[in-house]
């Protein structure tokens, strides 16, 4: 549930307000000045509360709905129980997000842990650094030599930004984040515990066993990019491992040397992409996939959780399993082999 502890409303809305800022259709105009002060899920709800459904697939979840407001697609809007501002749109989630960052600002954009504003000095900061104005700096963060830090950047307690690094303007660096060698852009969130720039896992077989090769490449992370916490992206070897514009990655993802991931991906949970993998725009891979080295995924390809990658994933298709191949030949053995594993039928034949 929200707790006003942690998250309080920033003020309330009318469902009129809500209409003009996502672009909804209020049918219901005697409930214009229906107040919200909170958001909740359809099957919680309560006064005050806004919620949404897609779909008829959902509609289950208006029975006995209460909430003040609720964001729905045309095709359900006349099974809303009365009394419920009906505000109509094609894509409710998308509007309800929106809504959701107008109210609770603190939650669509983090802030300092411990409440700083500007240097704390019980931070170490490099004289040779360049950080400009409006930058807050958390107790026990480090700052190397020659770093540069943008206007609007937080840097949480213990945070570690390694010497010459570059943060843009407007980012957000977690507690105890190490950055090094890396290049970053405006308004990246790199959330608590990621580890960027280490080591790429480099090593060629020597008489006395794995001998390493020195990683001499950067990081470079573009715009908007949202990297989760413990999650992992080491250096290049002596290209560079890249994450292009707008891609989000889950916690506890491993990003190998030489990845270069194009713009606007989005890398679930737990998935694992070995050196020199490329992967181009608007890719989706769901928690737990594998990429093997030197793999290729095309533009707007899906690949299902788990699934194994061992071969190039053309543009646009949809792939599961392990090893992976596209997802109609995937189901297909699937079904084959539930149907080898049915019983057969008794022979009632006496003859």
């Amino acid at each position: 549930m929200t707790d006003p502890v942690f998250f309080a409303p920033s003020r309330r809305y009318t469902a009129a307000e809500i209409a003009a800022l996502t672009g909804a259709e209020l049918l219901d105009t005697d409930a214009a000045e229906t107040e919200i002060d909170r958001i909740a899920p359809a099957s919680t709800g309560g006064a005050g509360s806004l919620v949404f459904i897609e779909g008829q697939r959902n509609l289950h979840m208006l029975k006995g709905l209460v909430a003040s407001a609720i964001l729905c697609p045309a095709e359900v809007s006349a099974e809303v129980p009365a009394g419920i501002a009906r505000l109509v749109t094609p894509r409710p989630q998308y509007a309800f997000a929106q809504v959701a960052r107008l109210l609770y600002p603190s939650a669509a954009t983090p802030t300092p842990i411990t409440g700083q504003v500007g240097i704390s000095p019980a931070a170490h900061v490099s004289p040779l650094a360049r950080v400009e104005e409006g930058v807050t700096i958390e107790p026990g963060a480090v700052i190397g030599a020659g770093a540069a830090i943008g206007r609007g950047t937080v840097v949480g307690p213990n945070a570690v930004i390694g010497a010459s690094c570059q943060i843009g303007r407007d980012c957000f660096i977690g507690a105890s984040v190490t950055l090094q060698y890396a290049l970053v852009g405006d308004r990246v969130f790199i959330h608590s515990g990621a580890q960027i720039g280490q080591d790429g896992f480099g090593f060629v077989a020597g008489a006395g066993g794995p001998e390493r090769i020195p990683q001499i490449g950067r990081v470079v992370i573009q715009n908007d990019v949202e990297i989760g916490a413990n999650t992992t992206v080491d250096r290049g070897a002596m290209s560079d491992t890249v994450i292009g514009e707008g891609t989000k990655i889950d916690n506890l993802v491993q990003v190998a040397h030489n990845v270069v991931i194009g713009r606007g991906g989005v890398i679930a949970g737990h998935c694992g992409l070995s050196g020199s993998v490329k992967i181009g725009d608007f890719v989706m891979l769901g928690g737990r996939v594998g990429v093997a080295d030197h793999i290729s995924i095309g533009d707007r390809a899906q690949i299902a959780a788990s699934a194994g990658l061992m071969n190039d994933v053309p543009a646009g298709e949809r792939w599961a399993g392990s090893p992976a191949r596209p997802m109609r030949e995937f189901f297909r053995e699937v079904a084959a082999i539930r149907a080898l594993m049915k019983p057969k039928a008794k022979d009632t034949n006496d003859g």
